[in-house]
């Protein structure tokens, strides 16, 4: 009996290559850490084969399997829901002030932990968030050149097909991420260049006008954002501080910024359900005052997000905002993934929590004490929620409170 494969492999090959010579232009001798869901063991032999023929040091990939995870919430005892594995990160951080690349795969179920106990979620996230902070920093801080890429397991493909056999929903779901990251093309790495090119072109603008905030209108929407002082916008490729150029999300649409986390008012309705540690919250509605967001509300997981807003108290101020057109392929696709990778990339979006140093000029010399004096947040937290839709009209404020238009109906104005 022979059964097809529903993951192209050429494609999947691609994406491998994708990964190491666009997603993190790997150096010669550079080492790789590379963290993956089990499931997602295939994509993993393609990018190491890759990083290996690209002249890698040596490539470690940490596995995690979900029904581990799952077996600490049934079986654990309550006080293992405080504690992380601080020497694990501890050793990443070590290897990536040694230059290491890092790749991220994602893949595992959004839903994973929809059953269980939110409030030990919520202790474990926190326990976690603290212990990777240090090798957290090096990567927001961009130090050294990292990339996310997806891979399609069969639990998150019957979470976003849920009326399809197995085969034909992983099948949907590889084509669509392979679709996303530009490998159904003859020639990808030329494909990444050209979109890189225009993602530089609206960054660059945007930089040149120098905004003091923007300003969104629309069905449930009055926000205004401000600005961190000294921002500058990024999207696309950009060069880490050890030099290389990345690309640090594959699929990416997005231009973003850091605002100003004393500068934000008004209130924001959520255009698309956000899947956060196995809860989907849907039709968020935030009000912001003074930059701090002092009430959120949602029909559903109401509850779980203002846990995650309690984490600290950067968690209720903006660490990013980001423009995405309502035309972007993703979006276009008309699917919901569950999955912040994809979902922000079909929507302009906000994201409470920590700022990526990187999003001012000279960010690379600032200290963190400089950023936050700039307006840039601090959080353990670092959460995109989706803004953006075809009735969105954004407007940028010039210090002067003259306005001209970003985006009309979710398109560049």
């Amino acid at each position: 009996m022979t059964t097809t494969n529903p993951i192209d492999p050429v494609k999947l090959d691609k994406l491998g290559e994708v990964a190491i010579k666009v997603g993190l232009q790997l150096a010669q001798g550079q080492d790789l850490i590379i963290t993956a869901p089990m499931t997602a063991a295939p994509l993993v032999r393609r990018i190491t084969e890759h990083a290996y023929k690209a002249g890698a040091g040596l490539v470690t990939t940490i596995y995690s399997d979900e029904q581990a995870t799952l077996m600490r919430y049934q079986h654990g005892n309550d006080a293992s829901f405080d504690k992380a594995a601080g020497w694990l990160y501890a050793g990443m951080a070590e290897a990536y002030r040694n230059n290491a690349a890092r790749l991220a795969i994602s893949g595992d179920n959004p839903m994973m932990l929809a059953g269980q106990d939110p409030a030990k979620v919520s202790r474990a996230n926190r326990a976690n968030s603290a212990a990777y902070q240090p090798a957290l920093q090096l990567i927001t801080g961009f130090d050294i050149n990292w990339n996310i890429v997806s891979y399609p397991t069969l639990a998150w493909a019957k979470l976003v097909f849920p009326n399809d056999g197995d085969d034909v929903a992983v099948g949907k779901l590889a084509d669509a991420i392979f679709a996303a990251s530009r490998v159904d093309r003859d020639d990808p790495i030329a494909a990444w260049k050209e979109h890189n090119a225009n993602l530089k072109q609206r960054w660059t603008w945007l930089n040149g006008k120098k905004f003091a905030a923007l300003h969104y209108t629309g069905p449930g929407t009055d926000l205004t954002v401000g600005l961190a002082d000294g921002h500058r916008w990024k999207g696309g490729a950009s060069e880490a501080k050890n030099g290389i150029t990345c690309n640090p999300n594959i699929p990416t649409e997005e231009v973003f910024t850091t605002p100003h986390r004393e500068r934000v008012s008004g209130y924001v309705a959520a255009t698309k359900p956000l899947s956060h540690n196995g809860s989907l919250i849907e039709e968020m509605q935030g009000r912001f005052e003074d930059g701090r967001l002092v009430e959120l509300k949602a029909s559903k997981g109401q509850d779980v997000f203002n846990k995650v807003l309690d984490t600290d108290e950067g968690s209720r101020r903006l660490g990013e905002v980001a423009l995405v057109p309502h035309s972007s392929p993703i979006s276009a696709s008309g699917i919901l993934f569950f999955n912040t990778l994809y979902d922000e990339n079909a929507s302009c979006h906000i994201a409470q929590g920590q700022c990526y140093a990187d999003c001012f000029v000279g960010g690379k010399e600032l200290s963190q004490d400089q950023i936050f004096a700039q307006g840039g947040n601090k959080s353990l937290i670092h959460i995109d929620w989706m803004i953006g839709s075809d009735k969105i009209d954004i407007d940028g404020v010039h210090a002067d409170g003259t306005t001209e238009p970003v985006m009309r109906q979710g398109e560049w104005a």
